[in-house]
């Protein structure tokens, strides 16, 4: 019997230190040696899931789940080994109770992983033990399929692009094979950049073999033999795992002679991820986008056929091909197949990478999995699908996760990027944000998004300095008709949602700033006053102790006051008040800051 210790080694446990924690144990193994019962193994993992409890160690056959584990933890959790766990450094779950499995924790027990079935299982940097989970196996049946049925599979699935778009992945495929045009090309799309998000880094980090081996699958599904996997330039991890399993992949012979893959770093701007300008980067070119009257299956890469996947969608691919596709579409719902990754993060208790089967609702992804809004405050919204994505409100939390379900409110499922809003965000300064992103990122190409986003900003930056004027929602309105119907591409096309997604379910906060100068939330500086509800004051202190810039006055256990000439309007204060003493004003107008 051989008992494996796993110790999260993704880029946030590492960023705590867990690669410290791997040594300390191995230290500690070693230190027991001969007197151990049973061999210990410890194994780096790819990212948990579990970020806000990280870094985690799990212990394997026993099922035991430490979390925010710290190296000097070592020397306790290997004496624990065949004994009793360490209670402390179990997770707390309902009721107060310590739970010692990951099936007992709800933000585990919750999911159903299929895209992230091996990550935190398996070591990234050893083939070996993803072929011990039966990796590459897919590819070897692949390899006795002929191209028609492999495609077959995957159209039974009913498998959708997981990059955003939402395009059936067996049509595009089935479309590069219908050419004769050679040669043909194979691409993944790992240029993540949406604020918030990190689901492919994950998979690139934990399981790059399996994004291999689905892009070696639609290779073969295509007839293409060349390859290229087009990761993000920051993601330092993800690039030295992914160029470790290829090479890996070649010396074991799993990837053959027929096929050529090789890596492309990402040209650094967010539009790359747009199919036609990622191309454009890969050749060397900048980054801009094309007209798609032409589809990339007809003309993509130097002109020849080519099928662009994103990381997600390719790790999928396996397990459709193993499995079958029907028993893939039994998952899910009529229009949306399979499961959906997930970064769930913002104001939400338990922050992470989910995956859960598409049609959970929101409430169930938030509440049960997310554990709710962190501090207990009120939900206000989640915004969805990156910056081109919309905020939905609380009114439709039990709304079904699917593609066709959040284009038809407004938003979007988009890469997977999840953000939880409260009651202390302002939805027009949320908008302005996710503008001012793209602003900087639109490649400037065609008119309509070059101009038409700085338009836009220009209005909901004077909304939330207190400039706003009647006819500015109109206005915007306008604008953001232009953008959708005329932009070249989907950067263009999408940028419109988070604001008018915004004046759907929050318009009366539009109007707040604009008619009555005052900033519902209290987050617009010049829309702002902070004061002190002298009923709840107890008196503590603690604003007054915070403040920067000492406009808090009074004596102890007696209310204080706000000087409002002092004040910079930061809101740490009504951040540290455990009373609920401190609220935005009506009507408060601080122009003159």
């Amino acid at each position: 019997m051989t008992r494996t210790i796993l110790v999260c080694c993704g880029t946030g446990c590492i960023a705590s230190g867990s690669l410290m924690i791997a040594r300390a144990l191995r230290k500690e193994v070693a230190a027991v040696g001969a007197d151990a019962a049973v061999e210990t193994v410890i194994k780096e993992t790819g990212c948990n899931g579990f970020c806000e409890n990280g870094p985690i160690v799990k212990i394997m056959p026993d099922d035991i789940s430490y979390y925010r584990v710290k190296a000097s933890d070592a020397l306790e959790i290997v004496g624990s080994l065949g004994k009793s766990p360490v209670e402390r450094l179990l997770f707390i779950g309902e009721g107060g109770k310590r739970v010692k499995s990951q099936k007992e924790n709800p933000f585990y027990r919750n999911q159903m992983k299929v895209a992230l079935r091996n990550i935190g299982e398996i070591d990234p940097g050893d083939i070996e033990d993803y072929m011990n989970r039966g990796g590459y196996a897919a590819l070897k049946k692949a390899l006795s399929m002929k191209p028609e049925d492999i495609i077959a599979e995957v159209e039974k699935s009913g498998l959708r692009g997981r990059g955003g778009a939402g395009f059936p992945t067996g049509r595009k495929w089935r479309a590069a094979a219908n050419r004769n045009d050679y040669p043909k090309y194979v691409v993944m799309n790992g240029d993540e950049g949406d604020p918030g998000a990190f689901m492919d880094r994950s998979v690139l980090e934990g399981d790059p073999h399996s994004v291999i081996e689905g892009l070696a699958i639609c290779a073969l599904a295509i007839g293409a033999e060349k390859g290229y996997l087009y990761i993000r330039d920051e993601y330092g991890l993800a690039l030295k795992n992914v160029q470790k399993a290829l090479d890996d992949a070649v010396k074991a012979g799993v990837i053959g002679e027929k096929l050529s893959l090789e890596i492309v770093r990402g040209g650094g701007a967010f539009v790359c991820g747009e199919s036609t300008a990622l191309m454009a980067s890969i050749e060397g070119r900048v980054g801009e986008p094309r007209a798609k009257y032409i589809r990339s299956t007809t003309r993509g890469l130097w002109d020849k056929p080519t099928v662009l996947n994103n990381v997600e969608t390719l790790a999928n691919i396996p397990v459709i091909i193993e499995g079958g596709g029907e028993a893939f579409a039994k998952i899910g719902t009529e229009g949306s197949k399979g499961t959906k990754v997930f970064a769930l993060v913002g104001k939400v208790k338990y922050s992470g990478l989910i995956e859960v089967p598409m049609g959970a609702t929101l409430r169930s992804i938030i509440f049960d999995i997310g554990g709710g809004v962190a501090g207990g405050r009120p939900f206000k919204a989640v915004q969805t699908g990156g910056p081109s994505g919309g905020c939905i409100p609380a009114a439709l939390l039990d709304l079904p996760v699917d593609f066709d379900t959040l284009t038809q409110v407004g938003a979007m499922m988009g890469s997977g990027g999840m953000i939880l809003l409260d009651d202390r965000d302002c939805m027009v300064e949320v908008a302005r944000y996710y503008v001012n992103f793209l602003c900087g990122e639109s490649c400037g190409k065609c008119t309509p998004c070059r101009e038409g986003l700085r338009q836009i900003r220009n209005i909901l930056t004077d909304i939330c300095e207190g400039r706003g004027k009647s006819g500015d929602i109109d206005t915007l309105y306008q604008l953001c008709s232009v953008l959708k119907d005329n932009s070249l591409c989907a950067l263009g096309k999408s940028a419109p949602n988070p604001v008018l997604s915004t004046l759907r379910y929050f318009r009366e906060e539009y109007e707040a700033h604009i008619n009555d100068k005052y900033c519902p939330a209290g987050v617009c500086p010049k829309l702002t006053s902070f004061v002190i509800d002298e009923k709840k004051c107890k008196g503590c202190g603690a604003c007054a102790k915070s403040c920067p810039m000492s406009a808090i006055s009074g004596a102890l256990k007696k209310p204080h006051s706000i000087d409002q000439d002092k004040c910079s309007v930061c809101g740490i204060c009504r951040n540290v008040c455990s009373f609920g003493a401190i609220e935005a004003a009506k009507g408060g107008n601080r122009n003159d800051n």
